[in-house]
């Protein structure tokens, strides 16, 4: 296997390698011990080991007092200036990684109503299941009915044939995800399942993996008043290892008065929704069909050969990803 990975930074068009968290012994827990040691290999995944490793990795305290901490979080990149609490407050792994941000002032967003944008500091892919779309990648990363639930005949209509994108967010990114469109919610519900690791290498291993873990499907309705106006958008919220849940907390300004995502609710673009506890995760948006176009950015560098990709060596093309921002541009409403 491949073992470089790398991926385009947006704001600088450069290629960059990425330092997979882990590597070593994720490629030993798919490789080894998924084949040798299924019942084992069944248990690292379940939720119990998952929450445990969790919390071994993220909650033992961080040494050596704030010197400590502005040490750990320069390791993880994270910039002080745009983090809300001070440095002082960051004393085990998991505040770092559920740090809040000045969002409005360090993640911009775009004035166009008619903009989609990203829902998480992230990595992203972009795809969709209609046959003959360059960017077709039908039952690659997910299997359709599976992801949503082969009962929720509404939606797998709805969003048949339809676009779709892939947030991979890595530990050291910011780990709020924020809404990527303005809209009505329709329908929000949980989907069991395992805690396999987001690591490309891992992905590429277990065939469908995002449809193999636990997830949380938001339906948001952007046709209507005050929405973005791109039909129906799937945002679904997909657990890995070591992360222990996903924490609704919608909040129309700053991160105060948090609620739970319920059906009826109206959510405004770039707000905070949910919150991953804490580690590796994945966000999947998907579009129905003829109603938005993706950033031309985003295509380009997918399938630039310029880096070498995990995904491309194992979905056979050209799969290079983009570091992107959260409330970014991603998206466009399609004109009619």
């Amino acid at each position: 296997m491949q073992t470089v990975h790398q991926y385009i930074e947006r704001d600088s068009g450069r290629v960059r390698t990425e330092k997979l968290y882990g590597d070593r012994l994720i490629r030993l827990l798919y490789n080894g011990v998924r084949e040798n040691a299924p019942l084992l290999f069944r248990l690292v995944t379940s939720a119990r080991a998952s929450g445990l490793l969790g919390f071994i990795n993220f909650d033992a305290p961080l040494t050596g007092g704030v010197a400590g901490n502005r040490r750990f979080l320069a390791e993880c990149g994270v910039d002080l200036g745009e983090c809300i609490d001070p440095p002082e407050f960051f004393v085990t792994p998991r505040k770092v990684f559920e740090r809040r941000i000045h969002y409005r002032e360090r993640r911009p967003m775009p004035d166009d109503p008619s903009a989609v944008v990203s829902p998480a500091d992230s990595r992203v892919l972009i795809g969709s299941f209609r046959e003959r779309s360059s960017l077709f990648l039908k039952d690659k990363f997910f299997d359709y009915e599976e992801f949503f639930g082969r009962d929720k005949r509404e939606w797998l209509a709805a969003f048949n044939r339809g676009d779709f994108a892939i947030f991979r967010l890595t530990p050291d990114k910011y780990h709020y995800n924020h809404t990527p469109v303005a809209g009505r919610v329709a329908d929000i519900f949980e989907i069991a399942g395992a805690y396999h690791s987001c690591n490309p290498g891992a992905v590429v291993q277990v065939v469908t993996p995002y449809s193999k873990n636990k997830r949380v499907v938001t339906i948001i309705d952007t046709d209507v008043p005050g929405g973005t106006g791109v039909g129906l958008v799937a945002m679904i919220e997909v657990v890995a290892l070591m992360i222990g849940e996903i924490v609704q907390c919608y909040s129309a300004v700053g991160y105060d008065d948090p609620l739970p995502v319920r059906p009826e609710m109206f959510l405004e673009k770039g707000a905070p929704k949910s919150l991953y506890r804490p580690g590796s995760s994945t966000d999947v948006l998907i579009f129905q069909e003829g109603r938005i176009d993706f950033a031309r950015d985003l295509i380009e560098n997918m399938y630039t050969v310029k880096a070498g990709s995990r995904f491309s060596r194992g979905f056979g093309r050209p799969l290079v990803e983009t570091d992107v921002k959260v409330r970014s541009l991603i998206a466009t409403a399609r004109r009619k």
